[in-house]
């Protein structure tokens, strides 16, 4: 069968990528097509439209990509009535998405959505939508099936993936002495900067992360998470003189062998709390964003794990807040207040006990090909 897979940002690209391996084992005669990364490509996806070019966000961000987005829009529905796919399969990026799923579903495609829209934090008009559009929707948080039940929509939670990409991780994973000595960091203990995989988050986040690397330098060894769609050079221009190391495509490695992480909002955050990392949160966007997100965003918290939780587990520095004082402040606290740690890790094991277990790639899959 011929499937059409669109994922926008690069933790979309690794769930589908996973989603796409365990469709192969299903289906012998599978065909993949569509927008993603890297690791979509590697599992034999022909790739139309590549993550580095789809990656806006905020409203400001979108409008003034408007144009780019339009056509990127334009040229998917066509190219999808011209590859005549069985079925769409759509991670995240809701915005696109959402829009593609209308479309498949007014041509009688079979329509997959993974991860869901963030509905129950803004745009709740979107359920309707999905209940309209979407043959089945898989959710990747376990309070979600809750919300789409009280809105008559059957949704399917098989866990999150990250559970999956993490324990793919353990199987294969490399000497962790070898990865330090790699880094070359003597007996310092290593702090990672995840400054986020968009270039206009990592434009706003990595200026403020590395604030705390002018302040510690000699009692720490801070090292960057680079994500693959950017070269050295564009993280280089934003260091400056600083000599920060970077590691591309290596975020569980790093993460693996942290004292501390310092995180820009997103599923990295999930990705730290499930290696017990101790973090702080940071998120800066535009003002204009910004300020329309406060008005519309019906939730307490923007990191998913206070948002699981449902508490403040990790510390969560926004906008105006993500300062080099708070930021030092906060590194004070992991570094020396013991109990603070210990509650956090604590509730990181509550975290990874309400996530499930692995496996949802291969469940969705049978599920996909099952259907089909």
């Amino acid at each position: 069968m011929k499937y059409y897979v669109i994922a926008g940002e690069v933790s979309g690209d690794k769930h589908t990528a996973l989603v796409i391996r365990n469709i192969k084992k299903e289906d012998a005669k599978a065909e993949f097509r569509g927008f993603g990364g890297e690791d979509m490509k590697k599992e034999g996806t022909t790739l139309v439209r590549h993550i580095k070019d789809l990656a806006y966000m905020g409203f400001v961000e979108v409008a003034m990509h408007l144009k780019t987005v339009l056509g990127n829009l334009s040229f998917c529905k066509q190219d999808i009535l011209s590859y005549k796919p069985d079925a769409v399969i759509l991670t995240d990026y809701p915005g696109f998405n959402l829009r593609i799923a209308k479309f498949a579903h007014k041509h009688n495609i079979k329509v997959f959505y993974y991860v869901s829209p963030q509905v129950w934090a803004w745009k709740k008009n979107r359920v309707k939508t999905i209940r309209k559009v979407i043959d089945k929707l898989f959710v990747i948080l376990p309070f979600e099936k809750d919300f789409y039940k009280k809105h008559n929509i059957e949704v399917e939670y098989y866990g999150n993936p990250l559970l999956d990409e993490i324990s793919e991780f353990k199987q294969r994973e490399e000497n962790k002495q070898q990865f330090l000595e790699q880094l070359n960091s003597g007996d310092k203990p290593i702090v990672a900067l995840l400054p986020g995989s968009r270039s206009q988050e990592i434009k706003k986040m990595l200026p403020e992360q590395i604030k705390l690397f002018d302040k510690y330098k000699d009692k720490f060894d801070f090292v960057i998470a680079g994500v693959n769609t950017f070269k050295e050079d564009f993280y280089r221009k934003i260091l400056g003189n600083r000599e920060i190391k970077i590691v591309f495509n290596n975020t569980y490695n790093l993460l693996n062998v942290s004292s501390f992480a310092i995180v820009c909002s997103g599923t990295a955050t999930l990705e730290t709390a499930l290696f017990n990392v101790p973090q702080m949160v940071c998120y800066k966007a535009n003002f204009l964003s910004y300020f329309i997100a406060t008005y519309i965003v019906k939730i307490k918290h923007i990191s998913l794990v206070n948002i699981i939780m449902k508490k403040e587990v990790v510390r969560e520095l926004l906008q105006n807040e993500c300062n080099e004082n708070s930021l030092l402040q906060e590194l004070e606290k992991l570094l020396y207040n013991k109990d603070y740690i210990a509650q956090m890790q604590e509730d990181y094991r509550a975290l990874d006990n309400l996530l499930g277990s692995a496996g949802t790639s291969e469940k969705i899959a049978k599920y996909i090909v099952k259907s089909l």
